[in-house]
């Protein structure tokens, strides 16, 4: 049962459908809806309710590895939780979609000029104000994952309304895109033990990150260079890059700081 569960992840990974990559002409993906996989469900009545706020924090290890993250692998992973991946030289770009702020498509014509795959967070509301720029990103291979319904605290709801708000956007993306999640970003980075297993009982993975920074305030958006040096020097064997598309710098970057990353030795996933 564990290998066909890590089987599924790694299904997940490689996108919403089989046989599909960034140069893929645009058109309807399979769904892996039909690979059913039973999930074992634990107990959750008397677990942990204490709400934790995820970091990476700034301190890094001799392989510029954030040690927040790699701590975070080590407490929760048998919760299905990670914040850092074990490939080397790999690296994986996740954008969390909130809103729609006229960046999502110049994001994408760069990850598809670069031949890079990223893995987009959606809540509801974004999927159903944004259905062509959620058409697109399955087209052209790039991963769908799950934010929740409404971006609450998932550690501030009872183990009901959790897997409701997990599971209410899995149906709704499953019937609307033909795609079906296996990843789930906790909104605001906020947990509990026993967010983390109705999660991981709804048959997710719980991703977290080992690097971002401060790219979501519209208002006060990070002077260009500086962001583009710190993207770029931040980037280690396994990492998870957190990014927000409502950030005009991250448009304007994110071409030469995937080139300036592969320039350091590292691929993406």
């Amino acid at each position: 049962m564990k290998k066909m569960i890590v089987a599924l992840a790694a299904l997940a990974l490689a996108g919403c459908a089989i046989g599909v990559s960034p140069d893929s002409p645009k058109k309807e993906q399979s769904s892996v809806g039909a690979v059913n996989v039973e999930v074992k469900k634990q107990d959750v009545s008397k677990l942990s309710k204490t709400k934790h706020g995820y970091g990476q924090g700034t301190i890094t290890d001799e392989k510029n590895r954030t040690t927040g993250a790699l701590d975070f692998n080590k407490r929760y992973a048998e919760l299905g939780a990670k914040a850092i991946d074990t490939q080397d030289k790999k690296i994986t770009l996740t954008f969390d979609q909130g809103y729609e702020n006229g960046y999502t498509s110049q994001i994408l014509d760069t990850l598809k000029e670069k031949k890079v795959r990223a893995v987009f967070f959606l809540v509801k509301d974004y999927a159903e104000k944004n259905p062509e720029l959620v058409r697109r990103m399955i087209n052209e291979g790039h991963i769908i994952g799950n934010h929740s319904v409404h971006h609450y605290s998932m550690p501030d709801l009872d183990a009901k309304t959790c897997e409701s708000e997990i599971m209410d956007m899995h149906k709704y993306i499953k019937d609307k895109f033909g795609c079906e999640m296996k990843l789930f970003r906790p909104p605001m980075g906020e947990f509990s033990e026993q967010s983390l297993t109705v999660t991981k009982n709804c048959g997710y993975e719980t991703v977290m990150w080992s690097f971002a920074y401060a790219d979501w305030d519209t208002k006060a958006q990070p002077d260009e260079h500086k962001a583009a040096k710190k993207l770029v020097g931040a980037a280690h064997e396994g990492a998870i890059y957190l990014l927000h598309s409502v950030s005009k710098t991250n448009a304007r970057i994110l071409a030469s700081v995937i080139d300036g990353i592969r320039a350091k030795g590292f691929e993406f996933n």
